[in-house]
């Protein structure tokens, strides 16, 4: 779509809205932090607001109550049973955590995270910041279901953040980040070039997809007893799925390596008689 400049008569390409990424908060506690959190999105532009079995139930009066004019952010929060499902239609997630929990993923402060989060949105790609409940943060699995970690550079000694300030530390840098300019000509063909791997035929695999390529290979792996002994298991589970996250898989990733894993499979199973 083109529209013309007012001011020179040019006609430039209609740039497509912004996808802001979405603030997913786990089994958050009180009703308040979900309301302070929810008005931080809103001072900085954020509104996809997304709530996995918050503690108190949902809707929660008080949460509303602390949004203040932000209370349509609350009123528009979806809720989810499972942190899989909140995930579902993102196509790269953050985790934030003080430390990195012994798992080998890229580590990003909030002040490098909002620039890239943004170079993807700008790419039409679907991100999402995962935040834990007050109490101990995200566990373990959930972690392993980012692409990267996000920390702030607190002090050591006092390093605890509020889940209100996580959230609004985040937004502050998402909102403060400059949009990325396009690199090269732009021609008649073709937009601006832009850094990264270039995959024009393809796009960044959805979570909904990652899971299901995660179920169908390691079932797999089950099947060929690999995944032994059973206590080392959802270790072992761990470290594939996150060698997936690192490797930025697109659909057709997916697609081939589901393929791989079928005709494998199929291989190894006995001819019928």
């Amino acid at each position: 779509m083109m529209e013309a400049n007012a001011e020179t008569g040019n006609r430039t390409e209609a740039r497509a809205p912004l996808i802001a990424p979405a603030i997913v908060l786990v089994r958050p506690q009180l009703g308040e932090n979900i309301g302070f959190a929810a008005r931080a999105m809103g001072n900085f532009g954020l509104r996809d607001l997304r709530l996995v079995s918050p503690r108190d139930g949902w809707p929660n009066d008080k949460a509303r109550a602390a949004a203040a004019v932000a209370d349509v952010i609350v009123d528009e929060a979806k809720v989810y049973d499972t942190v899989e499902a909140a995930l579902q239609d993102l196509n790269f997630v953050l985790a934030t955590t003080a430390r990195p929990r012994g798992m080998v993923k890229e580590v990003l402060s909030p002040e490098t995270a909002a620039p890239a989060l943004r170079a993807r949105a700008l790419s039409q790609e679907r991100t999402g910041v995962m935040f834990g409940g007050e109490r101990n943060g995200l566990d373990n699995d959930s972690i392993a279901l980012a692409d990267a970690i996000l920390t702030a550079p607190v002090d050591p000694e006092f390093a605890s953040l509020s889940l209100p300030q996580a959230v609004l530390l985040f937004a502050y840098e998402w909102r403060k980040a400059e949009k990325p300019e396009g690199l090269g000509r732009v021609t008649a063909f073709d937009g601006p070039a832009q850094e990264g791997v270039a995959a024009p035929d393809t796009r960044p695999a959805t979570r909904a997809e990652l899971f299901g390529l995660f179920a169908h290979l390691e079932g797999a792996l089950d099947e060929a007893g690999f995944l032994k002994p059973p206590e080392k298991r959802p270790a072992m589970v761990r470290s594939i799925r996150n060698m997936f996250h690192r490797m930025g898989a697109t659909d057709q990733d997916v697609r081939t390596w589901r393929g791989i894993v079928s005709a494998l499979t199929r291989r190894s199973t006995p001819p019928r008689a």
